[in-house]
């Protein structure tokens, strides 16, 4: 029996359907393997335009000027009469959200380990206020950490707290040191004191914390356009609840440039650790602002496929799941989180 003219119909439209659907995945290969490619060169894949944060009687960056477009459009939208609007996830008390008020700390360094920091070099992208990049340095060790951030004003938030880390540091040291009394006493004391290393009963030379500013450091940076970084390299590099706030700004050709410069940027068995934000999450934030309401319809790499993207495309040799260690998270920020090794 002969198909009708509806059934052929129907089933030329599925042809044309799946024709489109294996040429939209071949031309998103061939876009990701570029952007890869042109990061290995230290090809800039921003406009032409000069970046944000360059020196100089320079023009207007395109950055800056999408920033304020953004910003913008979002404040013209139909939303509460003064109601901030933040186009990159650069939420003000942003940790007031994530840690609730029956927790001591932020949950997700519990799962982190110690040796992944404990004198190393570090990077923390989109650090926000700084209080979890603090945390880390002051927990684990560090040898340094650096915050970026695409907000000056929650790089002057991590300053702030930064210095009331700093304080609160030389307070409790401070509170610690002994009545000159007692200096002098040990100073003429017997010779069993100088001389109980041995045992370890008494801990002599001490070495002197290092003071967090040492440490820690902050600045403004955006880091998917930036080349200030590009002479750096780190042990560990974190990116936690970032990926899809560049998803949504910069589409899936920004997703691999940051993705790219990570890896390039890290030292040989560097860590890489990842918290990204489940597809949920971008519809509820795609209408922020025009750009991002624009570059969700278009993108193609789900977050479902960034392991695959990290291990196949990027080049990264194994991925740790912390997740499942993972207890205390506030509703809502109960997110995966990956160790990827160089």
């Amino acid at each position: 029996m002969k198909p009708t003219s509806c059934e052929r119909m129907g089933r030329d439209n599925d042809q044309k359907k799946d024709k489109k659907k294996r040429k939209r995945s071949h031309e998103n290969e061939k876009s990701i393997e570029k952007v890869v490619a042109n990061e290995e060169k230290k090809v800039p894949t921003q406009p032409k335009q000069q970046q944000q944060g360059q020196q100089g009687n320079e023009k207007v960056p395109t950055q800056q000027k999408q920033q304020n477009q953004q910003q913008g459009n979002c404040n013209q939208s139909k939303k509460k009469k003064n109601q901030e609007v933040y186009p990159f996830g650069n939420y003000r008390n942003y940790y007031g959200y994530r840690i609730s008020s029956d927790t001591d700390e932020d949950p997700r360094l519990k799962v982190l380990k110690k040796e992944w920091f404990e004198g190393k070099d570090c990077l923390d992208i989109g650090c926000n206020s700084g209080i979890m990049t603090i945390h880390i340095a002051k927990k684990f060790g560090c040898r340094s950490i650096l915050g970026v951030d695409i907000d000056s004003s929650r790089i002057e938030d991590a300053h702030w707290h930064l210095r009331k880390f700093v304080r609160m540091q030389n307070s409790a040291k401070s509170s610690e040191k002994e009545p000159s009394s007692k200096i002098a006493d040990r100073a003429h004391g017997s010779m069993e004191q100088s001389t109980s290393l041995s045992n370890g009963e008494v801990k002599a030379d001490i070495p002197e914390t290092k003071d967090l500013s040492q440490i820690v450091s902050f600045q403004k940076e955006n880091f998917v356009l930036t080349r200030n970084l590009d002479d750096n390299r780190y042990d560990t590099i974190l990116c936690l609840s970032v990926t899809k706030w560049v998803h949504l700004n910069w589409g899936d050709d920004g997703l691999i440039t940051l993705f790219s410069k990570i890896w390039r940027l890290l030292q040989p068995g560097g860590i890489f650790i990842m918290e990204p934000q489940p597809w949920k999450s971008y519809e509820n934030n795609r209408r922020v602002s025009e750009t991002t309401a624009m570059n969700y319809r278009k993108i193609v790499l789900r977050p479902d496929r960034f392991q695959e993207i990290l291990l196949d495309k990027i080049g990264f040799r194994t991925v740790e799941d912390l997740t499942s260690s993972l207890s205390g998270a506030s509703k809502g920020f109960d997110r995966q989180i990956l160790a990827f090794q160089k």
